[in-house]
């Protein structure tokens, strides 16, 4: 989803125009419309009735800026418990998941040819072996730059 979407959504729920009908979210053409022109009326900075790049970047600036400040805010509020406008360590700490989720299991099943819960140098080394030659098509023994691009490990 583009910006240019997001703040269409975003101007039709800020100005009410999101109705709730037997709990589906209806936009007629009248006040989509509507929500174009007040969009393009903000875009148009310098009013002449045309958007330019500049102020289309312009303004996805203001409105991503605009965005970012409304998140800070309302995590803020949500860490700061004591409600005292300031974050303490421990309310800091909050902010910290743990360390991220590891799973070795999918490299375990992928290099452990003999299916015994390790993995050895030489299985180690024959797994990683059998993508490196994918990779080598001119088979000279060289992975080039070119070739990795081929294979799409290059990203």
């Amino acid at each position: 989803m583009t910006l240019r979407y997001v703040t269409f959504g975003l101007s039709l729920i800020a100005t009410g125009a999101v109705a709730q009908s037997s709990g589906s979210t209806t936009v007629p053409r009248s006040l989509f419309i509507q929500s174009m022109d007040q969009e393009f009326g903000k875009m148009d900075a310098d009013k002449d009735g045309s958007v330019t790049r500049a102020e289309v970047e312009n303004f996805q600036r203001v409105v991503a800026v605009a965005n970012a400040a409304a998140r800070a805010r309302g995590l803020f509020a949500r860490l700061d418990s004591d409600r005292n406008g300031q974050l303490s360590y421990v309310e800091f700490a909050k902010t910290q998941n743990g360390p991220p989720q590891v799973n070795g299991q999918p490299l375990v099943a992928q290099l452990d040819a003999n299916k015994d819960g390790r993995i050895s140098l030489v299985e180690h080394r024959a797994g990683k072996l059998i993508r490196f030659d994918q990779v080598d098509t001119d088979k000279d023994g060289v992975v080039t730059a070119a070739e990795m691009r081929a294979s799409g490990t290059d990203k």
